[in-house]
């Protein structure tokens, strides 16, 4: 329509309506592209603001996870230091108490981590629609940081928990396992972070196979030496939780404080 509207015009040397027609065209081509942009805008805030709500989500639950990994693993170098004092000699306890601390030395955690929106971010290469700065450094020091994945080798390579898991007779292990374990908790509920681990229990074992377990744990050589390993394994990759890596701590605490 333009078009044989201009060569018209062309013929009958109408420069005026020839210059109104291109500037219709010209008006329309940038109105146009001035539409598409802001539909392609529009379509990427939308984009931005559900993934920064995603990823939010999952921030705040890995806040959850770092301060339960760090509540845990202080329980669990609680008993193995009592445990080990028991053992030398340096704090008289009941043969039920070691039992219950030796046992809890062993343990080790590996929280679940929500990373899909992170991986999709990057994977795509859209961690750019992250536009709050701390959110988006946050994620990446947390997911690439390997100090979870050393704290969950760390306890399924530690030679004091497969020591353990030799020397203690099976039924007395499941009965530890049973009433004195990890208890079952919330993801995302804070309060039940304390005291995951260290809580009173009893055994609920007769009092001759607490005896003989005990005295099986007190005669083993090995013991004591892998028990200090342990505690010195935890003590450094749980200290690097929270000593070497600040600015996780910092960063999850800015997305807690802003989600609020």
């Amino acid at each position: 329509m333009i078009l044989r509207r201009v060569i018209s015009h062309f013929k009958k040397q109408e420069w005026t309506a020839i210059g109104l027609d291109f500037l219709i065209v010209v008006v329309g081509v940038f109105v146009g592209l001035q539409v598409s942009n802001w539909n392609e805008g529009r379509a990427v805030d939308q984009q931005s603001a559900l993934f920064t709500e995603r990823l939010t989500a999952d921030l705040l639950e890995e806040a959850w996870n770092f301060q339960f990994l760090v509540g845990y693993y202080d329980d669990v170098l609680t008993h193995a230091n009592k445990a080990l004092a028991i053992l030398e000699n340096e704090s008289p306890a009941s043969d039920e108490s070691l039992l219950i601390s030796a046992y809890r030395a062993t343990q080790y955690n590996e929280a679940f981590r929500r990373r899909a929106t992170y991986d999709e971010l990057t994977s795509t290469g859209n961690i750019g629609l992250i536009r709050d700065q701390t959110l988006r450094l946050t994620a990446m020091r947390i997911y690439t940081a390997p100090v979870f994945d050393d704290l969950a080798n760390e306890g399924v390579a530690s030679r004091y928990r497969e020591a353990f898991r030799m020397i203690v007779p099976i039924h007395v292990q499941n009965a530890l396992a049973a009433n004195c374990g990890d208890r079952i908790i919330t993801t995302g509920d804070f309060n039940s972070i304390v005291d995951a681990l260290d809580y009173a229990c009893e055994t609920g074992l007769p009092p001759q196979s607490i005896a003989d377990a005990a005295s099986n744990l007190r005669s083993d050589k090995t013991l004591v030496p892998l028990l200090r390993l342990r505690i010195a394994n935890i003590q450094t990759v749980a200290g690097n939780l929270t000593t070497y890596n600040p600015d996780i701590a910092s960063g999850l605490e800015a997305v807690m404080e802003t989600s609020q």
